[in-house]
């Protein structure tokens, strides 16, 4: 019986997770003749805020830049 562990960084929709947990049952049963019934999957939506990559947090990685005053740097 084949499990599959999924981790999101964010969230996806009802609809989004639908269609992945049939898209890899498909594949399993195309490529492994896996009995779809068999297949389990789980879907674990991770915070950006407790998940980070290349010594950062993701929440802080796609957090907005802050953009600089135009107006300060046209006066100087």
């Amino acid at each position: 019986m084949p499990f599959v562990s999924i981790r999101l960084a964010g969230t996806a929709t009802k609809d989004q997770k639908s269609a992945i947990v049939a898209d890899v049952t498909q594949s399993l049963v195309t490529r492994l003749g896996k009995n779809p019934a068999a297949v389990q999957i789980v879907i674990e939506e991770v915070s950006p805020e407790n998940y980070g990559a290349g010594g950062q947090l993701l929440a802080d990685r796609d957090a907005p830049k802050p953009q600089e005053d135009a107006h300060a740097e046209s006066s100087q």
